[in-house]
């Protein structure tokens, strides 16, 4: 057993044995060994965002914005808790070896708790998307599964919230870039999330970001680290910085002047951890009478405590028994096809889908991405040993049931040439050809992690990860276009993490990069194994001409919140092969009860979701807001059942202009359903949420 309180207390006496040098090398991501202290050397820099990465073989979860679309909390932390089962039984193995290398640790840097604003930023899929209570819930379920049950004190790993905060693009000058914000929408939205992963979850560890925010860098931000982060939230943990986000501040963001100001700047509002080089330097800052040694040690101190807290220095930390072979399991590929199945969206369907395996007996599968290991796993990754491709899902299926199955690329990601030396379109006849001996094509397009993805990434198509436009590349639209022409019933399956607008196909369906098990899952919801139950996470716009510039940090016409135009899907939507009817709800302040039908003729389930708005403050967004979603489970035809939904505990406050959360207002309308209460939703979901006025 072990408590934060001894663990701290473990820690100074550790830090009081070091010298001041030993102190200052601890506070770098890679840290050395102590080797007359009996500490081991430490590397704080691993990845986890869906599964362990970057540190070989682990099981690979549906991107980020995928397992958003389930809207299941409780699932959430099903992934959190094998992901640090996994970290755990690698962390184990490598270290008896005296591996302790990059990747190798167990500070996992996840979740990415930033909210998806706008469709062109690259890294949008490592989020939970546009919602700040929808982020805030799956964050908390997360970091909650990373870090255990803390029933005997210690962490099973430790999570990191990032990146802190008003992040999310443009990704090309994010080096230099000042997020503009004023306190409405940097408590109603930016902060929540946040705020939620410290105070619910008991986060561990907290990312600065690159940028400023209203001239402070986040590293250095005496308002964010300082004033909120460790004072009005009373935040105990660690701060570490993103990486080489420390020497932006006198390179590019020019609000110092040399590496040991800038580390000197971090330093002073609360930045322990650099991931970077800039910390080299923090001798020379102490010379130069720009930190103290108290300062050093308080740092290297909550260094100390996260690490025992890990029982990193405890025999008897019960994690430290996980075996390698709790690695890569059949029960953990199991959930990352149960995550994958949840996520998928299906957008419109005109009656092509399901497809019945008695009837169909050729299918044409097609698109740059049927084939693709990159359209499958999206950023962060790490190496599945049971990855199965959209086409290999779909083509283990049908041989199940003697559907013969005919693939063609029929266009690269990008380039409409495929083959070296080939004229444009090379593979375009051999895709007609397909279609016209098939009963179905089913096409899958999108995107990968080089068309939207992050900055400087060696992966990346361009020296930033951001889309420029919500349409897909030409050559994949000449595709799209040439199977329409065929007359034969068309199936788009968009592997993508955001909003595109694609608008061929009698029936679309959302995979987003599905992980390991995305191929299987596809195939069984194709052919009607599985419902589909997603719903999106964020909304579908029609063209980037409709939105603000993406520089533009307030959230005036941004998100289903505030976007005043009409949308090609709106948040939450997402169809089923079943129907649903919402017939009666009742209200207290912390839940709502929701009675769900299955009134159509197939088992299914669907999420439901509760908005509220307030009717009489002008500090209310305009529209409707997230305050609760519940998954129903399984409902055969013709079942009812009672659903409790919980509600945020802000449902019923608003943000004022000085970013205070008040009531203000008495008049509420809430609503209860399968979907947002406008009249696109309705249109699509085909079921009206029910509606109660409210007096608070």
């Amino acid at each position: 057993m072990i408590s934060r309180q001894e663990a701290q207390a473990r820690a100074r006496e550790l830090v009081s044995q070091m010298t001041l040098e030993e102190k200052a090398t601890q506070l770098r991501f890679n840290s050395p060994a102590i080797e007359r202290l009996g500490v081991p050397a430490y590397n704080w820099w691993n990845e986890a965002l869906h599964g362990v990465a970057r540190c070989g073989t682990a099981t690979m979860f549906p991107q980020a914005i995928g397992m958003a679309a389930a809207f299941d909390e409780k699932a959430m932390e099903q992934v959190g808790d094998v992901i640090a089962t996994e970290g755990r039984a690698k962390y184990n193995a490598h270290s008896a070896l005296g591996d302790r290398d990059l990747y190798k640790g167990l500070t996992f840097w996840s979740p990415n708790v930033n909210i998806f604003r706008d469709p062109r930023w690259g890294r949008g899929h490592e989020t939970y998307g546009e919602d700040p209570y929808l982020t805030s819930r799956l964050g908390v379920g997360y970091i909650k599964g990373v870090q255990g049950d803390g029933k005997s004190g210690y962490l099973k790993a430790a999570a990191c919230a990032k990146h802190f905060a008003v992040h999310s693009g443009p990704e090309a000058n994010r080096h230099e870039f000042d997020a503009i914000i004023n306190q409405k929408d940097l408590w109603e939205t930016y902060l929540p999330a946040f705020e939620a992963a410290v105070k619910e979850a008991d986060v561990e560890a907290i990312m600065g970001a690159y940028n400023r925010v209203n001239g402070e860098p986040c590293c250095g931000s005496k308002t964010l680290l300082k004033d909120i982060l460790r004072g009005k939230w009373a935040y105990q943990g660690h701060v570490v910085s993103d990486c080489w986000a420390i020497c932006n501040f006198h390179q590019t963001h020019k609000v110092t002047s040399t590496p040991a100001e800038s580390a000197a700047l971090a330093l002073e509002n609360g930045c322990d951890v650099n991931c970077g080089s800039t910390y080299l330097n923090m001798l020379q800052a102490y010379q130069d009478g720009l930190v103290t040694e108290e300062q050093i040690t308080a740092s290297c101190e909550r260094a100390f405590t996260t690490r025992f807290l890990l029982g990193l220095f405890d025999e008897d930390c019960e994690y430290n028994a996980i075996p390698y072979t709790a690695n890569d399991t059949d029960e953990h590929d199991a959930l990352a096809r149960e995550m994958a199945e949840k996520s998928m969206v299906l957008l419109k369907n005109n009656g092509v889908l399901p497809l019945d395996p008695h009837k169909v007996k050729t299918v044409a599968v097609v698109g740059p991405n049927a084939n693709s290991i990159g359209a499958m796993r999206g950023n962060y990754y790490g190496t599945s040993s049971r990855m199965t491709t959209l086409l290999a899902g779909i083509r283990a299926y049908c041989a199940q049931h003697g559907i013969r199955v005919l693939y063609s690329e029929g266009c690269g990601l990008l380039n409409p040439t495929v083959e070296f030396m080939c004229a444009a379109n090379d593979r375009l006849s051999e895709a007609i050809q397909c279609a016209n001996h098939a009963d179905v094509v089913i096409a899958c397009v999108g995107l990968d992690e080089t068309l939207e993805g992050e900055q400087g990434d060696q992966s990346n198509y361009s020296a930033s990860g951001d889309k420029t436009t919500l349409m897909l590349p030409e050559c994949q639209q000449t595709l799209l276009n040439a199977m329409e022409a065929t007359g034969k019933p068309l199936v788009t399956v968009l592997a993508v993490g955001s909003s595109l607008n694609v608008p061929q196909g009698d029936a679309q369906l959302v995979a987003w990069y599905s992980g390991q098990a995305g191929g299987t899952a596809l195939a069984r919801i194709l052919f009607g194994e599985v419902n589909p139950s997603g719903k999106l996470p964020v909304t579908f716009y029609h063209k980037t001409e409709d939105l603000p510039d993406f520089e533009d940090y307030s959230m005036k016409n941004r998100t289903y919140r505030y976007f005043t135009g009409d949308v090609l899907y709106p948040f939450g939507h997402g169809l089923s092969y079943t129907t649903f009817h919402a017939d009666g709800f009742t209200l207290r302040q912390d839940a709502a009860t929701v009675s769900i039908s299955n009134t159509g003729d197939k088992a299914g389930e669907t999420v439901v979701q509760v908005y509220a708005r307030n009717m009489t403050s002008s500090f209310a967004p305009p529209r409707p807001v997230l305050v609760g979603f519940a998954r129903t489970g399984m409902l055969w035809p013709g079942e009812t059942t009672l659903v409790e939904v919980k509600l945020d505990k802000n449902a019923f406050t608003v943000v004022n202009d000085e970013g205070e959360r008040v009531q203000d207002g008495a008049q509420w309308e809430v609503f209860a359903g399968l979907c947002q209460p406008d009249e696109k939703s309705v249109q699509l979901c085909g079921d009206e949420p029910l509606r109660m006025e409210i007096e608070v």
